[in-house]
């Protein structure tokens, strides 16, 4: 569960990114907060985008938005004292699923250039400004909050003071057992790709061809749109396999051998090192798995299917020994939520294709086998699963949802860390309202009277 603050930010900070879409005029300043202004048009587009999205703006819009934005900026200013960094990969693979968001709800690529009048990498560069600043504004709130733990007695203690008519609504949980097997990639695929990245590294040893430009041409990874530059990176940042070769180059001009990496295959240029981190562009290319081999893994789950239904082996033994996929296997092929760190999913929190077949199964039954998208490799994989455990959706009950309450518990006490944090920090903030912005019901005291 999120924090109806941490919602709230997410909301307002899209304020910045949406009041691009529009070409600049004369802008007029309604708040200054320090000495950041917050601008009329960034209020009447956040007003806009919220009705678009449906999103409900507690109170009148033109108070509640602008002190929104006034607070992000107490803690974009925060981040500034303690040198708070977001990892690039983070902020690109969020700007990724924000565009296909954009295209799949707008119909195409141009229909987004053309709402937001803008051509797409100039919008990707906006909205790459955006995210950052949301998730810089959310680890400034995990380090004030970073100390807050729940004991067995809070949790009781905060249950017992919850009206029985107010008990949460849980809602339907379950727990699944899955086994996938990776179809393994023809070497006619494989050699393929590495024909095309020598080719691509020739092309710019010998100068023929830029390497940024064979990246934004060609690339499979988001960074393509930035020639392949993903920005200064620790070690621990990059899987190890690209680590390792990049941070051994040292001339700028020369391409690296082609690297292999869960991800696929990298060819790598070095841009700039920086002490123990390093700038780095790439060209990423996936071998595709074939058809003919996906409908091999699926005979092959199903014949699996057979042997656990006639008792040769239990599913959990197969799991651990046939099962590709490294974050269940050792634990009997128990899907593990990395949301909240337990076993229990809700079903929106389940891989898409996952949660299609679990829906309408019984306890103890085991799926026919099926094509998923590996979320990690992006690649097309087979699966099987069986459901463990069924829990209807019923009022919070603290034995049946000790981690749900406590979950809540620890949410309202960060909470209120951040609500005092907010009010601390701006009595001591110099602020600014316009006439005609102050006769609201603000959360604060920002006109300090």
């Amino acid at each position: 569960m999120r924090t109806k603050l941490v919602s709230i930010v997410c909301l307002a900070i899209f304020s910045c990114f949406f009041s691009y879409a529009q070409n600049n005029v004369a802008e007029e300043v309604v708040w200054v907060v320090g000495d950041e202004p917050i601008f009329k048009s960034d209020v009447e587009e956040q007003y806009i985008q919220s009705q678009y999205e449906h999103i409900a703006i507690p109170g009148n819009p033109y108070c509640a938005i602008p002190e929104q934005m006034a607070i992000n900026k107490l803690f974009l200013h925060q981040a500034k004292i303690d040198t708070v960094e977001v990892s690039n990969n983070i902020v690109m693979q969020s700007v990724d699923a924000r565009i296909n968001y954009f295209i799949a709800n707008l119909g195409s690529k141009e229909k987004v250039e053309e709402y937001f009048r803008k051509p797409m990498p100039e919008l990707r560069e906006q909205l790459i400004n955006t995210v950052r600043d949301q998730y810089t504004i959310q680890q400034v709130q995990n380090n004030l909050t970073k100390n807050v733990k729940a004991t067995p007695a809070d949790v009781r203690k905060y249950f017992n003071t919850l009206p029985q008519d107010s008990l949460p609504y849980i809602p339907r949980q379950v727990q699944v057992e899955i086994i996938t097997i990776n179809p393994v990639i023809p070497q006619q695929e494989i050699d393929e790709v590495k024909a095309r990245l020598r080719d691509y590294t020739q092309k710019v040893n010998s100068g023929e061809s830029d390497f940024s430009t064979l990246a934004i041409l060609y690339s499979e990874d988001g960074s393509s749109t930035y020639g392949g530059e993903i920005g200064f990176k620790g070690r621990a940042e990059l899987l190890p396999e690209y680590a390792n070769v990049a941070f051994n180059l040292n001339d700028p001009k020369k391409v690296s051998k082609i690297v292999e990496t869960e991800a696929g295959y990298h060819i790598i240029q070095l841009i700039e090192k920086r002490g123990d981190r390093i700038n780095t562009r790439h060209i990423l290319l996936r071998p595709k798995v074939n058809e003919k081999d996906l409908n091999e893994a699926l005979v092959k789950l199903d014949s699996l299917k057979t042997d656990v239904a006639a008792n040769k082996y239990t599913f959990e033994e197969a799991a651990m020994y046939v099962s590709q996929d490294k974050d269940s296997r050792n634990n009997n092929g128990m899907m593990l939520n990395e949301r909240n760190h337990t076993t229990l999913f809700e079903m929106a929190d389940l891989p898409p294709e996952v949660a299609k077949h679990v829906d309408n199964m019984q306890v103890g039954e085991i799926s026919e086998p099926f094509i998923m998208m590996n979320a990690a490799t992006n690649r097309k994989q087979v699966a099987l699963v069986k459901l463990v455990k069924r829990i209807e959706g019923h009022k919070a009950d603290l034995a049946e949802d000790y981690q749900t309450l406590k979950g809540m518990y620890e949410n309202k006490k960060k909470a209120d860390i951040i609500e005092k944090w907010v009010d601390e920090k701006q009595k001591k903030t110099y602020v600014y309202i316009e006439e005609g912005w102050r006769n609201c019901e603000f959360k604060y005291n920002w006109l300090k009277q």
